[in-house]
């Protein structure tokens, strides 16, 4: 049977990370057995012909097979490999103008039929309860057509072997920089996708992610003192080439601050630096609160757009679907409708994009069968979009969805889920040495840290991994303790400057969570080096006595 279970890989930031497994372990030479086309067509037949014929007005039929597989790594030791496969399928209907949803992992003519018929009985049930019909914008049927995630060197056919001594090749150039433990992982997955629907689309899908986590940690022995610093890696919607540094173009951070990749991760490169930094934390003064202006790398960035952008304009939390769980949005439609709202400053264009070559949102078409897209969420700083599915678009007035629509799981129904959301790099050629040298006060931040904000997307609370002071246009030293304060349309209005396309880049989540039951997505948000002028810090030490 299939089953939805949670591995635990140990301490991320200091806290134990609970990463979602879907399925059951397998032997890593079966994560490269295919399921037939054709044998997935007549599954999405069978279900389809059975909905209709029980009273289904439409049917939508996902046969899905995942795979994962995950290695983690504590110095230079292997803890953990696992590989794991999920299969099978997921009956959408409309009958009397309501949902039913049933799946099935009995993978044969009868069964899903079967779960067609029940989830036509579901849909009708439903339907006396509920006031309205449902509204699907229309989707004109592909046919039969297939989509991959562009890729170089397929994932599952690098030995294990290979993979790990990468990990542990990286663990131990952290440890000889100055970490005393090193804790690196390697996520990768497989989603092979089929949807069909009786709006005549048949659509084949191969979708790759990759992720490689680590955290160097260092200890003063003499005081017990201890400081981390996290990878600076991007998750990724590509093959195994990642890992290949020579794939992507070198960016130079400020001040040289590290080396960064813009299509590849030089994940040993990247260990051996972090394990440097977090010994220099040990050491480093801690902030004096107070306004400062912020340059914010991409790597750092995309957390703030994620929560503060990309959720609050998902349209499912705008009308308050997700009130229950995961909070609404400030950005009501009212703001919308006015035209005029000012979610940012002029400079501040925001673009949803599900065509992003690399990107972990990048599909050729949604779970509702509908065509990857780009539109506008905010132009020129005035809120003038949601992301919407199909029962979503005529809310607001769109006649068709822009495929937003997403399940984790053949399992899972469908529902809104974010697009890769990104901030649009500046007009004006910028490097990110240069817009430092513009900065009298300020504070240079890498990486993700932790954060806080409300159910709203309103007020909010950011860290980050390594956090430089900039002093009279100079990065003068490395700096602790460190956490910035604002709400989402001040902080957005008080974004100053950008760099141009040349430092612009990908960040991204991989373990997005949403939804009840809770389900786990993957999304990408670039931007290029930002700054923001006169930001709230505060220090986070923690003063005992």
């Amino acid at each position: 049977m299939e089953r939805r279970t949670f591995l635990k890989v140990g301490a991320l930031s200091g806290g134990a990370m609970l990463v979602p497994v879907f399925g059951n372990a397998i032997a890593a030479e079966e994560l490269l057995n295919p399921m037939a086309v054709q044998f997935k067509k007549s599954l999405a037949d069978a279900a389809m012909n059975a909905a209709t014929k029980a009273g289904a007005s439409y049917c939508d039929v996902r046969v899905g097979r995942y795979l994962n597989q995950f290695i983690t790594t504590r110095d230079l030791n292997v803890e953990n490999i696992v590989n794991t496969e999920s299969s099978g399928v997921g009956v959408r209907v409309i009958a009397g103008g309501a949902y039913g949803f049933v799946s099935t992992n009995v993978m044969t003519l009868d069964s899903v039929a079967d779960a067609a018929r029940q989830a036509v009985a579901i849909a009708k049930a439903n339907a006396r309860l509920q006031t309205e019909p449902v509204r699907l914008a229309p989707v004109k049927g592909v046919g039969e057509v297939a989509w991959s995630t562009p890729y170089i060197k397929d994932w599952r056919t690098v030995p294990i072997k290979d993979k790990a001594e990468m990990l542990i090749a990286a663990n131990k150039a952290g440890m000889d920089a100055g970490a005393s433990f090193m804790q690196s992982m390697l996520f990768q997955v497989n989603q092979q996708k089929y949807f069909a629907s009786t709006d005549g689309s048949y659509i084949d899908q191969d979708v790759h992610r990759l992720w490689s986590p680590f955290t160097a940690t260092a200890v003063d022995k003499a005081t017990g003192k201890f400081r981390t610093r996290d990878g600076l890696s991007s998750p990724a919607g590509m093959g195994y080439e990642f890992f290949d540094a020579k794939a992507g173009n070198k960016v130079r951070a400020a001040g040289g601050v590290t080396q960064l990749y813009k299509n590849g991760y030089d994940l040993i490169e990247d260990a051996r630096a972090a394990g440097r930094q977090a010994r220099e934390k040990l050491t480093a003064k801690s902030i004096e609160p107070g306004k400062y202006d912020l340059v914010l790398s991409p790597e750092h960035l995309f957390l703030t757009i994620h929560e503060s952008v990309g959720h609050a304009t998902e349209l499912d939390r705008v009308l308050g679907y997700e009130a229950n769980y995961a909070g609404t949005s400030f950005a009501t439609l009212d703001k919308w409708e006015s035209k005029k709202f000012k979610y940012g400053a002029d400079i501040v264009n925001f673009v949803a994009d599900r065509t992003a070559i690399g990107s972990l949102g990048a599909v050729g078409y949604d779970d509702e069968g509908v065509k990857a897209k780009r539109w506008d969420i905010i132009k020129d700083g005035v809120l003038v979009n949601y992301q919407t599915t199909r029962d979503q678009a005529h809310v607001i007035g769109e006649k068709e969805s822009h495929g937003c629509s997403y399940a984790d799981s053949w399992s899972s129904v469908q529902f809104q889920r974010m697009p890769n959301v990104s901030l649009a790099a500046g007009k004006r050629k910028m490097t990110p040495d240069e817009m430092v040298a513009d900065v009298k006060k300020g504070i240079y931040i890498l990486g993700r840290g932790s954060f806080s904000i409300d159910q709203q997307r309103y007020n909010f609370q950011f860290g980050g991994q390594l956090f430089y002071e900039i002093r009279n246009g100079k990065i003068v030293n490395q700096v602790e303790d460190v956490a910035y304060q604002s709400n989402t349309q001040e902080f957005w209005n008080a974004c100053a400057a950008m760099c141009d396309e040349r430092d612009w880049r990908m960040g991204g989540s991989f373990f997005d969570g949403k939804g009840q039951p809770p389900q786990v997505s993957a999304v990408s948000h670039g931007s290029s080096t930002t700054r923001f002028n006169g930001v709230n810090v505060i220090n986070t030490a923690r003063k005992i006595g």
